[in-house]
């Protein structure tokens, strides 16, 4: 206990922590949003700023420059890098904030290099925009006509300077020594606009009397009857005095611990412990209900509360299991003791320019994966530390978070100025998210571990013995000392793993022990029944590119440029084998069109295709495989990327596909070894019985054969419940000209469908247009429609000029059986149907 509360108060005095997953009522703040300008250093005028922003969207806003996202517009804007840029504002004060005892500026994102005046004073020299900047400034105020002034460096020039006098060149260029966001230097689903600005919110914070710096809740023991929890605060008290010390819930109705004592001087750190009786736990959606506790953390003298902070706390274990075994080594999470399998998704930031991500726009992506029956996010090590709205959403949702730090595909410098920034950046990120029921784990770092062990990076850079041990050792100080430290000595979240894979694709271990990344399908070229074979322990990472929806490549092209390799479009492919490699698997699998939007449509099915497979694979071999996340769910611009939601929010058929395969039941029909089986996989709590039933039509609607099951499936479990030869099955008919239905019928209503084609898509001898009904009624603010057809409609999307939001899409009808969605809309029956449009794979 004193080691840590040494440890912590150290910690806490070297960097000053702003908790911005609270809110604070009687410390005084001043917003310092409004009145900005900015200018390029050496030009003369000044033009309007907005603050939280950056300094492409100023220079759009004042229309210098035109959309960054348009056209092939981002290769002429990369001058905007090599500037300086100076931002400036003029504020007065209050006399309630001008007569405090204390009076701090804070800068909770500083992009990147920055250097801070305040009348004249430099008073803040940044060099990380993932830290928040405070400087306490009383001294150097006036109650009118205080002047802000900040001059941002090219964070382009100060690294190539650094990297000039540096004894060794590091892989992953010279934006390594920046920290910064990695993906503003463009990726391969991205562009590259290396950003400058006041990136997060910037304010005056004023207090006399005692502040409230940070408050932990620690859970020590958890039982039916009883959640144990140690809270740990952190004081900073202006003078010595007796305070009263709470926690209470929202409406001041329950006090769970009270605590009197006097405060030294200075900063203060002590802890009590709070029992919540018959506590309500937190848990992902397919388990429970994410539960929270809204706790009042308050600080009284006498009767006067002199600052109180509201904390949302869920209570629950999560635990990363990571046993040696017969084949090699576990890796799989515990929730509340019980072992769950994630289904869930790689996570990347929302838009190049970061202050365009609005609370509503955290809120929608956060829905959406909601809808898609996700239950884990990976926060990915190329973006940012997200803001803290993102991860209240995953508390409120029920959604875990992998966290990476913010290290990625690069090896980094290791003197002593760098590593001490490291760590400063990685105290404020872990101590800010500590309190989040959705963290489940930290993780060093993408890819670096396998970019060494497998890319050949000695060998390009033409490293010695000694160089390579200086760069390893480097790398061993940040990820396997710094930042364990950190998540050890701060977070309750005690899960800490180095670097995501454990072992690279290549290697047939990273098949039996740890997470992996497999990419033998897209980087390797190999076919998608690839993922059937390989499947390891967890998959944190695999993926295959799609077009994003036809509007979206309209929002961004002039009506001449929609055609596939015109500038523009090819701009927004970043992958410089992506057209070909998407055009090589289409080729294998389906006819490929000549028509741009016909195209567009058909890599969506093949993306689509793709995931669903993995995803299948990977929940028919549980427990042997205990997790999937694949890349990626989101784009950062409108581009041609792996993601299922595309910039705009609109979901590519991956996403549907996505949302059925994630499902709590999965009914997975495969053909193996000349055989056919059907299993069922549940992440149920409980057993449950139905009625499998397995049906085999041709694309008219014959009924070839029908079997009915009966049948009942342990909680937790993949296992086949049907197995027949393929020969058997099919019983002579051709096998492009029939479809295999497993559905599976449960008491109270629900139905799980799957359906199995025995030949390509491309091979399939389809009816030829078909006829589609509509039956459209009013239910609320939603329209059920309900569809079908007397033949086989394969891969039937439902779209519009407008952005419809619909139950499902790019589904099959199958001759003689309705499908069903709900569509979001105000719209009447009568105006939907005429704005409806549809498409599908027949001719």
């Amino acid at each position: 206990m004193h080691h840590y509360k040494s440890l912590i108060i150290k910690l806490f005095i070297f960097v000053f922590l702003l908790n911005v997953n609270s809110y604070s009522q009687t410390v005084t703040k001043l917003n310092l949003s409004s009145g900005w300008q900015f200018r390029e250093s050496g030009k003369s005028e000044w033009l309007t700023a907005n603050v939280p922003g950056t300094v492409h969207t100023d220079l759009l806003q004042n229309r210098i420059i035109g959309d960054p996202f348009f056209g092939s517009y981002e290769t002429s804007l990369q001058w905007i890098e090599q500037s300086d840029w100076e931002y400036q504002m003029v504020f007065n004060l209050s006399e309630e904030i001008f007569s405090q005892q204390n009076i701090e500026l804070n800068f909770e994102g500083l992009d990147t290099y920055a250097r801070v005046y305040l009348n004249d004073s430099l008073i803040i020299d940044a060099n990380n925009m993932f830290r928040i900047w405070s400087a306490e400034c009383k001294s150097k105020l006036k109650k009118e006509n205080n002047k802000l002034f900040i001059i941002f460096s090219s964070a382009v020039k100060i690294t190539d300077s650094i990297a000039s006098v540096s004894p060794l060149s590091l892989p992953g260029g010279n934006s390594v020594y920046a920290r910064k966001a990695p993906y503003h230097f463009g990726w391969d689903w991205g562009p590259r606009f290396v950003t400058c600005g006041i990136w997060r919110p910037v304010y005056i914070s004023a207090w006399s009397d005692l502040r409230i710096e940070d408050v932990a809740f620690r859970q020590t023991s958890i039982s039916p009857e009883k959640a144990e929890v140690n809270v740990y605060y952190f004081l900073n008290c202006y003078k010595r005095d007796l305070y009263t010390i709470s926690v209470r819930d929202i409406s001041n109705t329950i006090t769970y611990g009270e605590k009197t004592d006097s405060m030294f001087e200075g900063y203060n750190l002590d802890a009590f412990d709070i029992n919540l009786y018959n506590p309500r736990l937190w848990w992902t959606k397919e388990l429970g209900s994410p539960e929270l506790y809204s706790f009042r953390f308050e600080v009284k003298k006498g009767k006067n509360v002199i600052d109180e902070k509201i904390f949302n706390i869920g209570i629950r274990k999560i635990e990363l299991i990571r046993e040696k075994d017969s084949i090699g080594e576990s890796f799989y999470f515990k929730l509340n003791g019980i072992p769950l399998f994630i289904k869930g998704a790689n996570y990347i930031p929302q838009d190049n320019f970061l202050s365009r991500v609005t609370k509503e726009k955290y809120k929608s992506l956060i829905e959406n994966c909601n809808r898609s029956n996700i239950n884990m996010l990976r926060v990915w090590g190329g973006g940012v530390y997200e803001d803290d709205e993102f991860y209240s959403q995953c508390d409120v949702n029920g959604i875990l978070v992998w966290q990476d730090f913010m290290f990625a595909c690069a090896m980094y410098p290791g003197d002593g100025k760098f590593l001490e920034n490291v760590r400063k950046e990685a105290f404020q990120n872990v101590s800010r998210l500590k309190n989040h029921p959705c963290i489940a784990l930290w993780c060093g770092n993408n890819e670096i571990e396998e970019g060494w062990n497998n890319w050949g990076w000695q060998k390009q850079f033409g490293y010695s013995k000694k160089d390579s041990s200086k760069i390893w050792n480097d790398y061993e100080m940040i990820f396997k000392k710094i930042l364990p430290e950190v998540v050890g000595s701060v977070s309750q979240h005690q899960n800490y793993i180095s670097t995501s894979p454990k072992i690279g694709w290549g290697h047939p271990e990273s098949l039996r022990e740890g997470d992996s990344h497999y990419w033998g399908v897209w980087w390797g070229n190999e076919p998608f029944d690839t993922y059937k074979k390989k499947v390891p322990r967890f998959m944190s990472e695999y993926g295959f590119q799609g077009f994003p929806d036809f509007k979206t490549i309209e929002s961004f092209t002039l009506p001449e440029d929609r055609s596939l390799y015109s500038d523009a479009l090819k701009t927004h492919q970043k992958h410089p084998a992506g057209y070909e490699t998407i055009r090589k698997y289409m080729e294998r699998e389906y006819t490929v069109p000549d028509n741009a939007e016909e195209y567009v449509y058909i890599s969506q099915l093949l993306q689509a295709y793709g995931i669903q497979t993995a995803i299948e694979s990977h929940r028919r071999s549980k427990p042997y495989c205990m997790g999937t996340l694949y890349w990626q769910l989101n784009d950062c611009w409108p581009v041609v990327s792996w993601s299922g939601i595309d910039y705009y929010g609109r979901w590519k058929a991956m996403q549907y596909f996505v949302k059925d395969a994630y499902k709590d039941i999965l009914v997975s029909p495969i053909t193996e070894n000349d055989s056919v089986k059907i299993f069922i996989v549940s992440d149920r709590r409980y057993p449950a019985s139905g009625n499998l039933k397995v049906s085999l039509k041709n694309f008219y609607g014959k009924v070839i054969s029908e079997n009915n099951i009966n049948i009942t499936f342990k909680e937790f479990s993949s296992g086949i419940y049907f197995s027949d030869a393929k020969a058997n099955l099919l019983n002579g008919l051709n096998a492009n000209e029939v479809v295999l239905t497993a559905k599976l019928e449960l008491p109270e209503g629900v139905e799980y469908i799957n359906n199995l084609y025995f030949s390509l898509p491309k091979e399939l001898k389809l009816p030829e247009s078909p006829e589609v009904i509509f039956d459209l009624k009013k239910e609320g603010n939603y329209i059920k429609a309900i569809i079908s057809s007397d033949k086989l409609v394969k891969n039937l999307f439902i779209y519009s000029d407008e952005d419809l939001e619909l139950s499902n899409n790019y589904f099959d009808l199958i001759p003689g059986e309705g499908e069903y969605i709900y569509i979001k809309t105000d719209l009447e029956t009568g105006e939907l149907m005429k704005k409806i449009k549809y498409k599908y794979l027949n001719k």
